[in-house]
């Protein structure tokens, strides 16, 4: 019973099923490896957000509104007279922001938070104030006031200068907020608010049919820079030195980039945007109509790790069945157990990848990791069967493969083609190389049975 037990355990089904059981074996350790590198991820974004309450938030802006309250007599059910108080919110009938960004990067241990200190200048004017009418309502424009919104007021590095016509006034922090904005736990946050009073700026009881505006502002923030096209005819400039801007929200600007010098021009109409020229008390929703630049990492080393790690299956299979092919053709036996360290050796590689990409980057890390992986494996084979020819052949294997895996986490667009064309040219090589173990048995057994 005992060699036509040996046999069995030597034969291909057997030996099939050992590497497929392996292999589903090997999945655990490399779902814990990505389950690694979320909460690597999950880190970094915790840290770069401590970096960011120290320095400042992202920050989103609408500004300015003119704010005139206004109050209106009503009728009771008896027909007595009472009054409400309302406020009457004026957008600017012409808006133009230019911003400059000046964009820091802050470490924390080995995790970078991306930080911009800008200026920014507001200028513009309200017009037809004149034509400002109210049913049965009193508009006091001697409580009118600027009003403007934005996501974190730690940002705002000295007092903003506002002037009206030829007179600088004072901003001070208001108590309401202009909109909200979505939260790191997916809730609406409502903003701060600045206001300058223009009691000092207007006569006593009336506006001017129209008045120009000049707003200076040094704002900090991180990772990126919105705003709300308030004004009728609303133009934003932004421009900066950074490598990949991501331009984000409702409108796409005209933009260049060159030299890791980029500059981007919004220019929205009024019916471009779904916000109203005036409004009474509660504010329309402004948080979907918001456009602006984000600071983005050239590369996102842990989105690429999880890229990577997701190919481990396709990585160990591909060995082993190399491995599998070594061993009919070389009539050398290879141990289960040395196909376990073989493939806890393929699930490592993914450990050192992003090990090494916290420290040194992405492409450096692959390279090292793989470099590393292939040289153990390729080591550890031609001290079992000490040939070189097939020993080679593995080496030049999975140097194809982790070239493969290179190129395709590069490629966006063309990866899903890319990757399919190749496991199915290994898949074509594959079927070529088990019909040739078929045809040497068939041939030999004549000769066996001679």
């Amino acid at each position: 019973m005992e060699p036509i037990k040996g046999k069995f355990q030597q034969s291909l089904s057997f030996k099939g099923v050992t590497i497929v059981l392996l292999t589903l074996c090997l999945l655990v350790p490399s779902t814990m490896i990505q389950n690694l590198i979320e909460e690597r991820q999950q880190r970094s974004h915790e840290t770069i957000e401590k970096i960011s309450d120290k320095w400042s938030q992202s920050q989103t802006l609408c500004a300015p509104l003119l704010i005139v309250p206004y109050t209106t007599t009503q009728l009771d059910t008896k027909n007595n007279p009472y009054k409400e108080e309302h406020v009457l919110y004026v957008t600017p009938k012409n808006l133009k922001i230019t911003a400059a960004l000046t964009p820091e990067e802050r470490h924390y241990g080995i995790f970078k938070a991306i930080l911009y200190k800008s200026n920014l200048h507001f200028s513009g004017n309200f017009g037809d104030l004149d034509k400002l009418k109210i049913e049965k309502s009193q508009l006091h424009f001697d409580k009118a006031y600027i009003a403007v919104g934005l996501t974190d007021l730690r940002g705002v590095t000295q007092n903003p200068s506002f002037t009206v016509g030829n007179k600088t006034l004072e901003t001070t922090v208001g108590k309401g907020s202009l909109f909200s904005v979505e939260g790191k736990d997916e809730r609406l946050t409502p903003t701060k608010t600045l206001i300058v009073e223009l009691k000092n700026a207007l006569l006593a009881d009336s506006l001017a049919p129209s008045f120009n505006f000049d707003y200076n502002m040094k704002l900090n923030g991180s990772s990126s820079l919105n705003f709300i096209p308030i004004g009728q005819q609303t133009s934003v400039v932004i421009d900066g030195q950074w490598q990949s801007p991501s331009f984000i929200g409702s409108f796409s600007p005209e933009s260049t980039i060159e030299n890791g010098h980029f500059k981007a021009t919004w220019n929205i109409l009024s019916f471009n945007r779904d916000i109203p020229n005036t409004w009474s008390d509660d504010t329309p929703s402004l948080r979907n109509t918001s456009f602006g630049v984000n600071l983005i990492e050239t590369v996102n080393h842990y989105q690429q790790n999880m890229r990577s790690a997701k190919y481990s299956l396709m990585f160990i299979i591909l060995t082993f069945i190399v491995f599998f092919f070594v061993e009919l053709f070389t009539s050398k036996p290879i141990h289960f157990f040395q196909y376990v360290l073989v493939g806890i050796a393929l699930v490592l590689f993914y450990s050192l990848l992003l090990s090494f990409s916290e420290q040194v980057g992405f492409s450096w890390a692959y390279l090292v990791a793989s470099a590393a992986t292939i040289s153990l494996i390729t080591v550890y084979l031609y001290s079992l069967i000490h040939q070189k020819v097939a020993t080679l052949i593995l080496a030049g294997t999975m140097i194809l493969l982790y070239s493969f895996l290179y190129i395709i986490l590069q490629l966006e667009d063309f990866a899903l083609l890319f990757g399919s064309i190749f496991l199915f040219v290994i898949l074509g090589v594959i079927m070529f190389v088990s019909n040739k173990i078929k045809l040497n048995q068939t041939t030999a057994n004549p000769e066996t049975e001679a």
